[in-house]
């Protein structure tokens, strides 16, 4: 299988961007796509990534997103593959609002289940598509940032960006 690799630069650093056929399979702060590819269920991980200049609207996206409007990355088409609870509760990352974090039992009661606040936590920490699915919207009840992947200056820095 074959996928499509995308590095951009962004003012929290390189970003780089695996897709299939116009679908994001994975993306994250990094320069290293070796970091992205563990992420991919192994049903969809391809076996080569062909360097691309350009992703049409999933790279727009992303531009769109750091000239101020965080609306079209949540348009792009995302592939991942896990059990039903945390698919969904990906779906739902998708429908938090910018500018409007939410707690990781906020998170799990909007996914369907107020008591599954690891398991929401833990769909955070499995999500393979960065900023397309913003688990960096996710914050610990008392307010700090919590957790995330591509460290915690980026995830400020995106809260940042979104709260205007």
């Amino acid at each position: 299988m074959k996928a499509q690799l995308l590095q951009m630069t962004t003012p929290d650093g390189p970003f780089t961007i695996l897709a299939q056929d116009g679908v994001v399979l994975s993306s994250g702060w990094t320069d290293n796509p070796g970091e992205l590819t563990g992420q991919i269920h192994p049903s969809l991980r391809p076996g080569v990534l062909e360097p691309v200049t350009g992703l049409g609207v999933i790279s727009s996206a992303v531009e769109a997103f750091y000239a101020g409007d965080p609306v079209p990355a949540m348009s792009v088409p995302v592939r991942q593959v896990s059990g039903p609870f945390r698919v969904h509760a990906w779906d739902v990352l998708r429908l938090v609002q910018p500018g409007q974090p939410v707690t990781y039992a906020r998170y799990a009661e909007l996914a369907g289940n107020p008591r599954a606040v690891r398991a929401a936590a833990s769909a955070c920490a499995f999500n393979a598509a960065a900023l397309f699915v913003p688990c960096h919207r996710v914050i610990r009840t008392d307010g700090t940032l919590g957790g995330f992947r591509w460290g915690l200056p980026v995830k400020r820095s995106l809260l940042a960006r979104e709260a205007g």
